[in-house]
């Protein structure tokens, strides 16, 4: 029986290098606003008139380029339509997931991610282990206000100040604890300092001998989109985790197409 024949590195060079040739030029017209000319975009990737010509329109056969006038070229639509399917696909619970085990294994208490509903956030998932110990875990599909929790405070605090005052008057910022912030000027006072220090506190405001700590997943817009929280007893939850929550949530974010 013949060996299955695998071409040889030297037979693969000339195509290898002319994909990485069109995804120069790409790079090259993404860092553009504006169309570019052939002999710019030539020189920039120091590849001869000829060989750019040649790339760029095989590149705008397949509307990956567009040439809206002779010698001038810009990213096509084909890219906008691929982008907008993989962002499509994008699910912050997907792109949640392996980042808040590896936090919980790290800490080795919950992490809980949130989403806004309303007036409340709902769990939607969870990375906790039942060797840990003892645990605060919520339950998926559970709900709560905003101002009782450290991720809804997060989302309260990228609120326009009168949708603030409105939550406060549709909900009467009804308390759980004698920690619950139920006066609006209070809760004004928190939210500013969320906003200063870039994460959120619940100081056992939804239930007594509990507290969280929580930072926000932003999308490719820059819109939050949703929390990641740590949950603990009182006297369990420790400052340090906080830059290890923030760098998790960074994580996150950037699987999104956040970008700082």
């Amino acid at each position: 029986m013949n060996s299955p024949v695998h071409p040889t590195h030297h037979e693969l060079g000339p195509s290898i290098q002319v994909i990485e040739r069109m995804f120069k030029l790409i790079d090259i017209l993404a860092e553009s606003q504006e169309s570019m000319s052939l002999k710019e975009i030539s020189h920039k990737a120091g590849l001869h008139l000829s060989t750019t010509h040649r790339i760029l329109n095989d590149l705008a056969t397949s509307h990956f380029v567009d040439h809206p006038e002779p010698g001038a070229y810009r990213l096509g639509m084909r890219l906008l339509e691929l982008g907008n399917l993989v962002k499509g696909r994008l699910n912050v619970r997907d792109a949640a997931l392996a980042p808040m085990h590896a936090l919980h294994k790290i800490i080795q208490q919950p992490v809980n991610l949130s989403l806004r509903q309303g007036d409340e956030i709902t769990y939607v998932e969870r990375a906790y282990s039942e060797r840990s110990g003892m645990q605060v875990v919520r339950a998926i599909g559970g709900r709560a206000p905003l101002h009782l929790t450290s991720v809804g405070k997060l989302f309260l605090a990228y609120d326009e100040a009168r949708e603030v005052r409105s939550y406060a008057m549709r909900t009467g910022l009804a308390g759980n604890t004698k920690n619950s912030l139920t006066q609006l000027p209070q809760l004004e006072q928190e939210l500013h300092r969320v906003k200063v220090q870039g994460f959120a506190r619940d100081n056992e405001e939804l239930e007594l001998g509990v507290r969280c700590i929580a930072a926000g997943i932003f999308d490719d817009q820059k819109k939050l989109v949703a929390g990641l929280s740590i949950s603990a007893p009182s006297d369990r939850l420790h400052e340090d985790w906080i830059p290890k929550l923030q760098n998790t949530v960074k994580e996150i974010s950037y699987a999104l197409g956040y970008k700082a």
